[in-house]
């Protein structure tokens, strides 16, 4: 499992504790349309490209299955969560069809037995719907199991699912895709995705006909928008931009996969997205203000990446709402293989964000992301 880096003034636990500090439906307003699986030709070059504490988890009303869930064998009988012990990441769709990380308690157990388990929270009602917050649900079919799991010295990860993992509905085939390879290519030791089922290697999924010839890595992206650059003139860059839970009393990061034109730095081209905000995709809030201005971003000797903001609304750098200052952390920490990251404000090197915590000092990003309550 992946070990939280040295923090300096910042713990996971503030991440989702902060209340929204501007009126409106959103942090400063938010878009809403569809995400979609890009263009054949663009899939076909991103997967040429991809080479402590415990949650209450508490127990859900029982989940109600129509006849075509009976028919698949899927069980009725309504079990609580299992006991609650390490924390890991899973990926989970949300109630507008992304996918985000969600951090769940999950039981205690060897490396293998972890990997299993994170995976088996992606299916959808299986053994740890009643461990999900209110608003997500897995994306791997009704029945799936997770027959077993191994990590090779290369760091790919082979996946053996039974035969359920077939019975996806065709317009859901990426965003499995995408849950299962962000799900295991965010723990230690891990850098690809190979699925098996009932014994034998998939080469293309069985419904769309992605093709599986090579490795499944991050660089698949997730959550992409549907209209965008094709990838022969583009790079890709993913941000984490902001949602509201169903009850609007919490808030969560998703990331998107965004193009840019080929060439550009990452992290500016990546910065640039998350202040443009979230034009196409459903559900997200703009992190930034429509004011805010990218001066600079420099990568020091020491490994700290610093990122220079103007926005004449915080003039002081205080009372920075901490979903701003989360958001370039995160997409930082994305983009530049986990570097520390400092942030200025309109020249001062103290940015107080609305969680207390001064960004102006070298932070990471948590190892927990949306430790949310059920």
């Amino acid at each position: 499992m992946k070990h939280m880096k040295p923090i300096r003034g910042l713990s996971a636990a503030c991440l989702l504790a902060v209340p929204l500090t501007l009126s409106g439906c959103g942090l400063f307003g938010s878009e809403s349309a569809s995400v979609d699986p890009p263009p054949g030709e663009v899939e076909a070059q991103m997967l040429q490209v991809s080479g402590g504490g415990t949650l209450d988890t508490g127990v859900l009303g029982p989940v109600s299955l129509d006849d075509t869930d009976l028919a698949a064998g899927v069980s009725t009988d309504t079990a609580p969560a299992p006991a609650a012990g390490e924390r890991t990441t899973v990926f989970l769709e949300d109630g507008n069809g992304l996918l985000a990380p969600v951090s769940l308690s999950l039981p205690e157990g060897d490396d293998t037995a972890m990997l299993k388990d994170s995976l088996a929270a992606l299916v959808s009602k299986g053994q740890y719907a009643s461990a999900l917050p209110e608003g997500f649900k897995g994306v791997l079919p009704a029945g799936t199991e997770v027959k077993n799991v191994t990590v090779d010295k290369d760091k790919l990860a082979v996946v053996e699912f039974n035969s359920k993992f077939n019975d996806y509905e065709p317009a859901d085939e990426r965003k499995i895709l995408e849950a299962v390879t962000w799900t295991l290519t965010g723990q230690d030791g891990i850098q690809g995705v190979q699925l098996w089922v009932d014994g034998k290697k998939l080469t293309e999924m069985p419904l769309q006909g992605t093709p599986l010839d090579r490795p499944l890595t991050r660089t698949l992206g997730i959550n992409l928008p549907k209209h965008g650059p094709l990838l022969m003139n583009s790079s890709a860059v993913t941000v984490y931009f902001s949602a509201a839970s169903p009850d609007g009393t919490h808030q969560y990061y998703v990331p998107v996969t965004r193009f840019v034109p080929a060439g550009q730095d990452t992290l500016k081209a990546a910065l640039n997205e998350l202040i443009a905000g979230p034009e196409s995709e459903k559900g997200l809030e703009m992190v930034m203000t429509q004011e805010t201005v990218l001066d600079s971003v420099e990568a020091g000797q020491n490994g700290v990446v610093t990122v220079s903001l103007n926005d004449d609304m915080f003039a002081d750098g205080k009372g920075v709402p901490a979903e701003m200052l989360e958001s370039v952390v995160l997409t930082v920490a994305q983009n530049s293989d986990d570097a520390l990251v400092q942030i200025r404000m309109n020249g001062q090197k103290t940015v107080t964000g609305t969680n207390n915590v001064d960004y102006g000092q070298p932070v990471s990003a948590p190892e927990y992301v949306n430790v949310l309550p059920l």
